[in-house]
């Protein structure tokens, strides 16, 4: 049964945006993009200089930062800031599912904030995990995707690392997307990306080893980074079963070996 569409004026904390963004999620909602094969690189040269930096960064701050971060902060309390970091991103999650078209996904985000916010104390835990109610992480580049955007160009970005054209731009939305950036006055309104930073610090330190071996062990690191990015994000839009998993895979090296 078709459901009356709700007024704007009934969530006054979100942006208006939004929800020409749901109409447009309506008309999009059965155009899903078709399974890329290959890589799609044509700014490999300017990628591979910003690629040298963000190697700089990391070797400079990001891996020395993490890896004290990692070994002088307790277990729970590091644990603690990553469950924060989630919590304060899941109305994030709940919009974006809204705009693909699964409500299940974002009936679910909406409980596990409720839950982990309020017995969680303010996502400092995770008791929605611990009671099976789990969650379904999502960013503006799978909205964009289900409304039948390609993945575009491969870019690698100053300071945030590999991406696509289509994920860049949805992480510049995603920047404005989050209700609680509306909610919440100054400087309050900020936690969330302080949150996601120090989070993304530990995880550096928490994955040093796998993180190390890509971008300091690798015969390309460029390659071998561009590679695992583009799988990963793939799999995670449910692009590489069959046939298109195979058509998905390329070498990192074959430009290095000529094989």
């Amino acid at each position: 049964m078709a459901q009356t569409p709700m007024h704007p004026a009934s969530f006054p904390s979100l942006p208006r945006a939004a929800f020409g963004l749901a109409a447009l999620a309506l008309l999009g909602a059965c155009a899903t993009a078709p399974a890329p094969s290959g890589i799609t690189d044509p700014l490999e040269a300017n990628n591979r200089q910003i690629h040298a930096f963000n190697r700089s960064i990391d070797r400079a701050i990001l891996r020395p930062a993490g890896n004290a971060y990692y070994e002088n902060t307790p277990g729970p309390i590091a644990q603690g800031v990553s469950n924060f970091a989630q919590n304060l991103d899941a109305p994030s999650d709940v919009v974006n599912s809204l705009l693909q078209g699964r409500p299940q996904f974002a009936l679910q985000n909406t409980l596990r904030f409720a839950l982990n916010t309020t017995v969680g104390i303010g996502g400092l835990f995770d008791p929605a995990t611990a009671i099976g109610l789990q969650g379904k992480r999502t960013d503006f580049g799978e909205t964009l995707h289900v409304w039948g955007a390609g993945e575009g160009n491969y870019v690698e970005v100053p300071f945030l690392g590999p991406s696509t054209e289509r994920d860049l731009m949805g992480r510049v939305v995603d920047l404005g997307l989050n209700p609680l950036r509306y909610a919440l006055p100054d400087p309050e309104r900020n936690i969330p990306t302080a949150a996601s930073v120090l989070s993304s610090v530990g995880d550096r330190g928490r994955y040093s080893e796998t993180i190390d071996s890509v971008l300091y062990d690798s015969a390309d690191s460029y390659a071998q980074a561009r590679l695992l990015y583009l799988q990963n994000r793939r799999f995670q839009l449910g692009q590489t079963s069959g046939e298109a998993a195979d058509e998905a895979f390329v070498d990192p090296y074959e430009d290095i070996y000529g094989e």
